[in-house]
């Protein structure tokens, strides 16, 4: 169930930190969580589908994983960025 390509182009631009930027961990880090957020929703209605389950979890990883090299890398960017997708760090 991947994001649509509408979403996916509001939040690319939403956050990007420069022209024709698609890849930076800030990026990612927003895509997950609105894919995180449409997973979460799709297995209160379907709580068997453990396939779905074990994606949302891989995904929580990698986006916990991005996180952490962001708040290395850039402290204060990975700080503003965890407020503004309402994320604990």
């Amino acid at each position: 169930m991947p994001l649509e390509k509408s979403a996916k182009d509001r939040i690319i631009k939403k956050y990007k930190t420069h022209e024709g930027d698609t890849g930076s961990p800030e990026v990612q880090i927003a895509i997950l969580t609105a894919e995180i957020d449409q997973l979460t929703g799709h297995l209160k209605s379907h709580k068997k589908d453990f396939s779905s389950r074990r994606g949302l979890l891989r995904k929580v990883g990698l986006r916990r994983r991005l996180l952490s090299y962001l708040k290395k890398e850039n402290p204060t960017g990975a700080q503003a960025l965890a407020e503004k997708l309402k994320l604990k760090i």
